[in-house]
């Protein structure tokens, strides 16, 4: 059983107490809040060398240089405070205390009472006197409506994070833990982060993200290519998104005929150039339609598997699709399509699933559906029947809510059925592969192979 968490004031006491650590704090937007809770602390000479907040833009430019995006709330900018302010703190303070003073700088860059408030935050920092450096950044949204409560939120976050980094380093799990004692389920959401620096090694950056989805602190978390952890904020920013969601128990060839028929579809509808679209494929780690809770080394697997195939992916809690796209349009108002197979519409307009909303059904695909946004159906083809979205028959009284999306096109097929092969699904490869019957390779990419096998057989 878990012990209980220290308070915020209680942490910073801890630092400003121990004589090791000596750092500066920049903080920019929502004022000096992470500071603050050191001077109420007491004893906070004996931690902080400066306390700065460059609010005025041209000030800030001046102190830190100017962003290429003009952004100032956004991760480059984190990254020039922390640098900046880390080393004047070395230039300046080395030669006095550097022998006995393990050095930090703290920096967050907020804002606060909009209904978009976030923000970026980090720690450079020594582990042990005369290091290199190792760094955490991550990215924050406040959920709070009240300005003073999305401040508290972030002064506790702030001073978890400096905790953790001076006394969680060696455990990664204790660490991701105690970034969020104290803090109100509800009152934030993080979307990555970063881990950089010696300390932080033996940290799996993908698998500690992932976490802060099972936890509930995160709603979803991208990956790019390269297997980084990227903010989807800043990636998907103003950008044409194109989402498959699916199981992904494995990828199969079929999974990939989906995309790039539902990407040419995309591209066509809304004359967009194909270098102008960013193709991700999702899945949920809470599956309500299955009835089904996906473990982490299930999630880390489907996500090698699709990363292999040079394909962004994003994990998320979203049981609902409407939930997905809301979260897309956080960070765009440009086209956005979400693409699944034909026998997915039966789930879609099930009403049980809709009970929490006063308006039920109809106002979730109100929520999913606009002029800038699509459902595209893939048929569902097998030897004996071929499912479009003329197939589906939803129950008589939200028969009327169906064909509205249908006539007005939110909802639309993406190709015939003489166009198709037979759609092999997840289920079908784990049967051959628990038969030993190696066909499943043929509707498997041969890049994940390996992955896949190892993946199904240690499920089955």
């Amino acid at each position: 059983m878990k012990s209980r968490s220290q308070t915020t004031l209680e942490k910073a006491r801890d630092i400003n107490t121990d004589l090791k650590w000596y750092g500066t704090f920049a903080e920019i937007g929502a004022g000096q809040e992470v500071a603050r809770q050191f001077f109420q602390a007491g004893r906070a000479s004996q931690t902080i060398a400066l306390t700065i907040s460059a609010y005025d833009m041209v000030y800030s430019d001046i102190i830190y240089g100017k962003e290429k995006s003009g952004r100032y709330v956004c991760d480059s900018r984190l990254e020039r405070m922390l640098d900046k302010e880390y080393d004047k703190l070395l230039k300046r303070l080395s030669q006095e205390r550097g022998s006995k003073t393990c050095f930090f700088s703290f920096a967050d860059t907020v804002a606060t009472g909009s209904k978009k408030s976030h923000g970026w935050m980090g720690v450079k920092f020594q582990h042990k006197v005369g290091s290199e450096p190792s760094e955490v950044r991550l990215h924050v949204r406040l959920l709070d409506k009240q300005r003073l409560l999305q401040q508290e939120a972030l002064s506790a976050l702030g001073v978890n994070l400096l905790h953790c980094c001076f006394y969680k380093a060696d455990d990664s799990q204790d660490f991701i833990e105690s970034l969020f004692d104290q803090m109100k389920e509800g009152s934030i959401a993080i979307d990555a982060i970063h881990f950089k620096g010696p300390v932080f090694q033996k940290f799996d950056a993908v698998h500690l993200n992932l976490s802060l989805i099972e936890m509930g602190w995160s709603n979803a978390i991208l990956i790019n290519t390269n297997g980084e952890v990227q903010d989807p904020g800043e990636a998907l920013w103003d950008k044409n998104i194109f989402i498959q969601r699916a199981y992904y128990k494995p990828v199969t060839k079929t999974h990939l005929d989906i995309a790039a028929r539902g990407v040419k579809h995309f591209e066509n509808e809304f004359k967009i150039k194909s270098n102008d679209v960013i193709t991700l494929f999702e899945f949920n780690l809470n599956n309500r339609f299955k009835n089904e809770n996906i473990s982490l080394y299930e999630a880390r697997q489907k996500v090698q598997m699709i990363l292999a195939l040079g394909i962004p992916v994003l994990v998320s809690r979203f049981s609902l699709f409407y939930e997905l796209k809301e979260f897309m349009r956080l960070m765009t108002t440009k086209p956005v399509a979400i693409v699944i197979g034909a026998t997915q519409l039966d789930k879609i307009f099930d009403d049980k699933f809709y009970q929490n909303l006063s308006g039920g059904l109809l106002e979730g695909m109100g929520k999913l559906l606009d002029d800038s946004t699509r459902l595209y159906i893939y048929p569902h083809k097998t030897k004996d029947v071929c499912l479009l979205t003329k197939s589906f028959f939803p129950k008589p009284n939200i028969k009327h809510i169906y064909n509205h999306f249908i006539e007005n096109k939110y909802i639309q097929d993406i190709a015939g059925c003489d166009e198709i092969a037979e759609f092999i699904h997840s289920e079908d490869i784990i049967k051959m592969i628990q038969k030993k019957n190696t066909d499943w390779k043929k509707h498997v990419p041969s890049q994940i192979h390996v992955i896949a096998q190892k993946y199904l057989q240690k499920l089955t």
